[in-house]
């Protein structure tokens, strides 16, 4: 792996490997500015290895603000000094994110009109943007000068200039959305041009110009195709030390971050041909759902890229490049591509975090669950878990890591728990890695682990005190009247047998979700793909409406369109008989009855009822059952509690500079 945690020199800098971490929304800011968080987050990426960090895009003018903590570059100053020289330590070339988003931006907190180069309605907000005079492109270019040079001053190692997903750059470049008249229509590249220029003015060529480019929008019939897109590159290579390919425009804002339903490293192809076509006039980084090492040293070696952008990798693991380069690849925990607590623009505002790491985002707050915060204790009391889930399994991974010798108990055949099941689900399989590397990590910690066996009640009440209860949930109150003779399966059944399909009846399947997220989606994608005949009810207006978090609502739609599925929406369901349904339009309640041999049942589920033993923490689905993130989140509190350790501990912004691999 050499090739990949290696040292690269880019404009005369020395980066420590050729993993970067890219820029990306993180919900950390406060007001428009970088903040503390930010800078912890940073540095122990670069702690980690990372050899180069792109700090997420600022906006180069105030009245460019997309989302509502978004930085502004002109507020970042300090941000960026503090960032660049948490990370230089370490060797990691620090990059400022510079970019504006044009006509996919918001006028939510501006009050301001969208500028464009055409008056072409986005597609997602349906907002008509103002068509950009020369006063407006001249503030544009103007504010990309300004705000590359605020990075210089700041001790920045370089920019990166964004023409890619969200950029009103590539709305420039685009057919799509540039119909002007003017020179800036006759050669649509005249502005990306102009701001490359001014920018490798203001930084000299002792820094980094990176560009992140859009080369191909995904839509050949106006766009930017793979075919213009290396056209384009080779046009722009000499004006640039270092090019970012990625795919995607407004016509489709989830393919540029795709859940696991897309395959890890999708752009390859594309990198490939944009690598060949600069002809060695600039680096190349490959970009794409790159989150695994093999795959990442194999692009290098096989000439498709310079670098690798490996972004949600190291959100996952902070220290995947440190364990790749000590030979611990093995221990690098795995990310699931899941989008769920990652992707965080929308209006709620959450901050970026990982379902298997949730302490990322939250570098200043919660207290490192290892010997590396100095509060292990060897030898310390034993402590016994109940429940071989994600809960229980972080909890007794933690456990052990501070010194206590741990025994963990777990009813089923082997552990895992619902993470086995969840990875059933079509785009869910990599939840099983979880699940594997969960198991391997308590194995290599030395924790006694028992499957098939439940600890008897005299050895629950000899745990007093040294006792976390993460035994989960079981199914949830139904709302819904079933009649003698009808089948109706919890969706943990369905997903428990062998051949999930096989376990229904012959004859037509009905899917009742109350939740909206993947789960319902999933399983009746299974069953469709298995010849079913299925119909999902639900009370919303789309089915998954939680996939809107994940960026896969719009996608599972059409998934489930091409599979046949007939949704059932704005529907209650209100009487389960042997051979059909009944359910009731929310809004005029009027009835229906729809054919149904079996009736799968995907809601909420209710914590374990078994009275718990006096001194036990409870963990996970033991306190309400929720998703994976809150799983590890209370497993992990939970071991810290018995350790007696604060789990929630404002910590200096700064974490201690000397590496471990404890995470």
């Amino acid at each position: 792996m050499s090739l990949l945690t290696g040292p690269v020199v880019l404009a005369g800098r020395s980066a420590q490997s050729r993993v970067v971490f890219g820029p990306h929304e993180t919900n950390l800011g406060t007001a428009r500015a970088l903040s503390e968080r930010h800078v912890a987050y940073y540095e122990r990426r670069a702690a980690g290895g990372a050899g180069m960090i792109v700090t997420e895009t600022a906006s180069v003018l105030a009245s460019d603000w997309p989302y509502e903590r978004a930085p502004l570059a002109t507020a970042c100053g300090p941000g960026w000094a503090a960032t660049a020289a948490a990370c230089h330590p370490y060797g990691a070339l620090v990059l400022a994110g510079l970019g504006h988003s044009g006509s996919q931006g918001s006028s939510a907190y501006s009050q301001e009109p969208l500028w464009a180069p055409s008056r072409v309605p986005d597609v997602v907000s349906r907002e008509m943007p103002m068509e950009m005079e020369q006063a407006e492109i001249d503030s544009v270019v103007a504010g990309f000068a300004a705000a590359a040079e605020l990075a210089a001053a700041s001790g920045l190692d370089g920019v990166e200039v964004n023409a890619g997903q969200h950029a009103l750059l590539r709305q420039f470049l685009s057919g799509l959305t540039n119909q002007r008249e003017d020179a800036y229509g006759t050669d649509r590249a005249a502005l990306l041009l102009e701001v490359l220029a001014v920018v490798r003015e203001r930084i000299g060529h002792e820094r980094v110009l990176a560009l992140r480019l859009s080369c191909d929008e995904l839509a050949p019939w106006a766009g930017i195709t793979p075919e213009a897109g290396a056209e384009l590159a080779r046009r722009i290579a000499p004006e640039v030390d270092l090019l970012v390919v990625v795919r995607g425009s407004a016509m489709g804002t989830a393919a540029t971050r795709p859940d696991a339903h897309t395959a890890p490293g999708f752009n390859t192809e594309l990198c490939r041909s944009v690598r060949d076509a600069v002809e060695g006039h600039c680096a190349v980084v490959l970009q794409g759902s790159v989150v695994d090492a093999e795959p990442a040293r194999r692009a290098l070696s096989d000439g498709v890229a310079d670098l690798v952008e490996m972004t949600r990798a190291q959100i996952a693991d902070p220290e995947f490049v440190r364990k790749l380069a000590a030979g611990h690849a093995d221990r690098i925990r795995p990310c699931t591509l899941g989008n769920q607590r990652c992707q965080v623009r929308d209006n709620r505002n959450p901050v970026v975090s990982c379902i298997a790491e949730p302490r990322s985002g939250h570098e200043t707050r919660d207290r490192p669950v290892g010997a590396a915060d100095g509060a292990a204790a060897r030898g310390g009391r034993p402590v016994l878990v109940v429940g071989g889930g994600p809960a229980g399994l972080e909890a007794a991974r933690v456990l052990a890591l501070r010194g206590h010798p741990v025994r963990l108990v777990e009813a089923a055949e082997r552990l895992g728990g619902t993470l086995h099941l969840a990875a059933r689900i079509p785009g869910r399989e990599r939840l099983a890695r979880l699940a594997h590397w969960l198991t391997a990590e308590v194995e290599r910690l030395g924790v006694t682990v028992e499957t098939g066996t439940r600890p008897s009640a005299a050895e629950l009440e000899a745990a007093a005190g040294g006792l976390v209860l993460a035994t989960g949930s079981v199914p949830g109150p139904r709302d819904y009247t079933v009649h003698e003779g009808a089948t109706v399966l919890d969706v943990a059944d369905v997903l428990g047998a062998p051949e999930p399909a096989a376990a229904l009846p012959e004859g037509p399947v009905a899917v009742y979700d109350t939740v909206g997220d993947a789960v319902a989606v999933g399983v009746t994608e299974l069953l469709a793909a298995a010849g079913r005949t299925v119909t999902v009810i639900t009370r919303d207006q789309v089915v998954g409406t939680q996939l809107a978090v994940t960026g896969d609502l719009a996608p599972a739609n059409s998934r489930l369109q091409q599979a046949g599925v007939v949704q059932a929406r704005r529907s209650v369901l209100r009487e389960v008989h042997p051979d059909h349904v009944v359910v009731t339009d929310a809004l005029t309640g009027v009835r229906t009855e729809m054919p149904c041999a079996a009736l799968v049942h995907c809601g909420h589920r209710l914590p374990d009822p078994a009275a718990p033993p006096a001194g036990a923490v409870p963990a996970g689905d033991r306190v309400a059952p929720r998703t994976v993130y809150e799983a590890v989140l209370e497993g992990r509190r939970a071991a810290l509690a018995v350790s007696g350790a604060d789990a929630a501990t404002v910590l200096p912004a700064v974490p201690v500079r000397e590496f471990q691999v404890v995470s």
